[in-house]
């Protein structure tokens, strides 16, 4: 336990010296915006695209991996679906609730691969956000146009938001490194050393604007639909994905990667997601920041058995 321990307690104490930073004003608030904006679409496709495409994939059961990610997920957000839309109270609420059990802050989940595995936890992640991150945007996409406060048209034209998931930088960057490492790509000169470097600064400030964006109101005010999305998500979607890569016959550093990646708290970008499509967004904050906390406490247990 405390190897565990150990592992994930420098990711957690950038998450709180973030939210110290926010909370002390040191630092201009408009920082926090332009540093999302500039680890979104340069810093952390680097880190992806660099770490794909240097890693050895033949070893790896890829097809057990995906299974594991996606059935977990496509399980779970059928049973969110038969449970806890009346529980949410009404349907912003509802898609608050969902996006805050399915979706991942992949920050967290590179950063606890790099600190577990090395580089061979890097390519795992990357390859667990090729897997599950069109999945959860498609599912959190039709969700919203079914359930959130948005207008009649887009709810008629959902290929419109569909592009959303086409044009997401860190699906595309996971498969131009996937296709670097098919094509036998594995360093480009002057480029891959300059992509290492940025991607290296990507997890450090990642994780500072993780904790600069918590906040704590919302817990307090929605109870039942915060606990309702963070069992969900920290708890039963861990549980199930466990089951099913057993299932698959899954074992070794993948099976503890796909597991721990459906065991990581929700991700910030759903908070944006909910502004913009008509969600519960003071309620997706409550969520995103109980789950933050939460994680702190569930991890070291998911990852001690996961180890044991």
């Amino acid at each position: 336990m405390l190897q565990v321990l150990t592992a994930l307690a420098p990711t957690f104490l950038l998450i709180a010296i973030g939210f110290g930073l926010k909370r002390s004003r040191l630092i201009d608030p408009a920082f926090w915006g332009a540093a999302e904006r500039l680890i979104y679409y340069l810093l952390f496709p680097a880190l992806l695209i660099d770490g794909t495409a240097k890693t050895d994939l033949s070893g790896m059961d890829i097809g057990a991996m995906a299974g594991a990610l996606v059935g977990g997920i496509l399980l779970l957000a059928l049973l969110l679906r038969l449970t806890c839309r009346r529980l949410s109270g009404s349907d912003p609420a509802y898609t608050s609730v969902f996006q805050g059990a399915v979706r991942v802050n992949t920050y967290v989940a590179m950063a606890l691969g790099a600190a577990l595995f090395g580089p061979h936890g890097t390519a795992l992640m990357a390859l667990a956000v090729l897997f599950a991150m069109p999945t959860v945007n498609v599912l959190s996409i039709l969700v919203m146009q079914r359930y959130g406060d948005v207008p009649a048209t887009l709810k008629r034209h959902p290929l419109r938001t569909l592009w959303r998931i086409v044009s997401n930088p860190l699906v595309s960057s996971v498969l131009v490194g996937a296709a670097l490492n098919l094509a036998g790509i594995r360093q480009i000169p002057v480029v891959s050393p300059v992509m290492a470097v940025l991607g290296q600064a990507s997890l450090p400030l990642g994780l500072l604007s993780v904790g600069a964006g918590l906040g704590f109101s919302a817990i307090r005010q929605a109870k039942v639909a915060v606990a309702a999305s963070s069992i969900a998500r920290l708890a039963i979607l861990p549980l199930v994905t466990a089951l099913l890569a057993k299932a698959l016959g899954l074992g070794g550093d993948a099976y503890v990667a796909v597991v721990l990646y459906n065991a990581l708290p929700t991700s910030v970008s759903a908070y944006v997601l909910a502004r913009q499509m008509g969600g519960d967004a003071p309620l997706m904050a409550g969520i995103i920041t109980f789950q933050t906390l939460a994680a702190a406490l569930t991890l070291p247990i998911v990852l001690a058995l996961l180890t044991a």
